[in-house]
C-alpha cells in the first residue's frame, strides 16, 4: 500500500521520501535533508534540500486545526484553493508569484518553488531594509490579479464559475470574526490588548457605536461583494523579498471578495513598519528618517500607481457595454478606493487589539513608546474607516498619517 494514499500530518523526516515519490526534482541518489521552516498559524511548511548542490524545494501541508487554537478546525480544501490561485496569479503577474510544481489533493500539500535568497518582508522591514520597487511591483500584482478576475474584464459566466471554485467558508469565517467583529467588542474574549491602553481601547473601540455601524457595513460588503479574486491575507508576512526582487505568496484565504481588501491590507502593514522604526530607532540614528520617509512614499505610490494601472487596464480590456457608460469607470474606482481605506483601518485595529498581533509593534520594549504607537495606529485606523470615502489618492493617506501622528 502506498504510504501517501491516506492523509496524515507529516513531520520533516517524512518529506524526503514524499518528495522523491511525487516530483522528479532532485538527482537520483541526492543527499537530501529536510526541516520545518513555517511560523504561520495554519499550515506546516518544510524545506527539502540537496546538501551537496544546494538545490531546494518547498512542501506546504494544510493541517486540520490551526496552530494557534485546536478549537479552530478548518477544511483542508484550502490547499487546493491556494495552489490553484498561485497558478492563476502567476499567469497574471509573472515573476512575482512562486511556481507551483504539484498539488496533492490526498495529502493536501503544495510542492512549490523555494524562494531562495529572499526573506520574509516583515523582519526585512524591522531591520530597516528597503526595496525601491515595492510600490511598483505590488501595484502591478494588485492591478493585474484583481481587475483581470473581475466582471469588468472577464466573461460574466466564466467569472461566476471561478466564484464557485473559490468558495472558502472556513477561512472567510476567520476574517469575519478576527477582522470585522471581535476587535470592536471582544465577543469571544480572544483579544490581546496591551494593558497600558486598556481604557483607550474601551473608549475608542468597544464603546464607539458610530464606528460599529461603519464596521458592520464593511463586514457585510466583505461577505457579499464577489467583486474579484482576492489574495485575502496580503500582509508583509505574505511577501518574500530582497534588495532586487519580491515574491507574493500564501493566498490560502483567497476567495471572491472586494478588491480593496488586498490593497488596504498592504497599506496597514506597511505603516506598522513605520511605527516600529519610529519607536525603536534613536533620533540620532541616520537610518530613522530615511526609512520612515521610504515607507510613507511606498504607501503613497502604491495607491497612486494602482489608480494609474486600473485606468490603463480598464481602457484596454473592458468590453461590457454598460461598463463603458461615461462616469462608470470613475464610480467603480471610487468604490474600490473606499473599500481600500476601510480595510486599511480594520487591519490596523485588529493587529493591535485582536487575536493576531504583529511583532512590529509587540517587539517595542519601551512601554510608553509601544502605547503611543498603538494609539496612533488605532486612531488612524478609525479615521480610515469613518472617512473612507474621502481617501481618493496616495496623498490623502500621507495627510491622514501626519495629522494623527501629530496628535501624539
Amino acid at each position: 500500500m502506498n504510504k501517501y494514499e491516506n492523509y496524515f500530518l507529516m513531520k520533516a523526516e517524512d518529506t524526503i521520501d514524499y518528495i522523491k515519490e511525487k516530483v522528479d526534482f532532485f538527482e537520483e541518489g541526492a543527499n537530501l535533508e529536510a526541516k520545518e521552516i513555517g511560523d504561520g498559524n495554519l499550515n506546516y511548511v518544510f524545506k527539502v534540500k540537496d546538501v551537496d548542490s544546494g538545490k531546494s524545494i518547498i512542501i506546504k501541508q494544510a493541517g486540520e486545526v490551526t496552530r494557534i487554537s485546536e478549537d479552530m478546525k478548518l477544511s483542508v480544501d484550502r490547499g487546493r484553493i491556494e495552489a490553484s490561485v498561485l497558478t492563476l496569479q502567476g499567469s497574471l503577474a509573472p515573476g512575482i508569484v512562486p511556481k507551483v510544481y504539484l498539488y496533492d489533493d490526498i495529502m493536501c500539500t503544495i510542492i512549490m518553488e523555494d524562494m531562495v535568497d529572499h526573506e520574509m518582508m516583515r523582519p526585512f522591514l524591522m531591520n530597516f531594509k528597503t526595496y525601491e520597487n515595492f510600490a511598483e511591483d505590488t501595484s502591478t500584482f494588485l492591478a493585474n490579479t484583481l481587475i483581470s478576475t473581475s466582471d469588468i474584464v472577464m466573461n460574466h459566466k466564466e467569472k461566476k464559475e471561478l466564484v464557485r471554485d473559490y468558495i472558502n467558508p472556513d477561512l472567510c469565517e476567520i476574517s469575519e470574526d478576527l477582522v470585522y467583529t471581535e476587535p470592536f467588542n471582544d465577543m469571544n474574549n480572544r483579544n490581546n490588548v496591551f494593558p497600558p491602553i486598556k481604557d483607550f481601547v474601551e473608549k475608542e473601540l468597544y464603546s464607539d457605536e458610530k464606528l460599529h455601524l461603519e464596521v458592520a457595513k464593511l463586514k457585510f460588503d466583505f461577505m457579499n461583494n464577489a467583486q474579484s479574486l482576492i489574495h485575502g491575507d496580503l500582509h508583509t508576512g505574505s511577501v518574500f523579498i530582497n534588495k532586487e526582487h519580491m515574491y507574493i505568496f500564501d493566498p490560502e484565504f483567497a476567495f471572491y471578495g472586494p478588491m480593496g481588501y488586498d490593497i488596504g491590507n498592504v497599506i496597514a502593514n506597511m505603516f506598522f513598519a513605520w511605527c516600529h522604526a519610529d519607536a525603536v530607532l534613536e533620533d540620532t540614528d541616520e537610518r530613522k528618517e530615511p526609512f520612515k520617509t521610504w515607507v510613507i512614499t511606498q504607501i503613497k505610490d502604491l495607491v497612486d500607481l494602482f489608480i494609474e494601472k486600473y485606468n490603463k487596464i480598464y481602457d484596454e480590456k473592458v468590453n461590457d457595454e454598460m461598463a463603458k457608460v461615461p462616469g462608470f469607470k470613475e464610480y467603480y474606482l471610487s468604490t474600490i478606493l473606499a473599500d481600500t481605506a476601510g480595510v486599511a483601518g480594520l487591519e490596523s485595529i485588529r493587529r493591535i487589539v485582536g487575536m493576531a498581533n504583529v511583532i512590529d509593534i509587540t517587539s517595542i520594549e519601551d512601554e510608553a513608546k509601544r502605547a503611543r504607537a498603538e494609539k496612533i495606529v488605532i486612531t488612524l485606523g478609525k479615521k480610515y474607516i469613518l472617512d473612507r470615502h474621502n481617501f481618493k489618492s496616495g496623498q490623502d493617506y500621507v495627510d491622514a498619517i501626519n495629522e494623527v501622528v501629530n496628535q501624539f
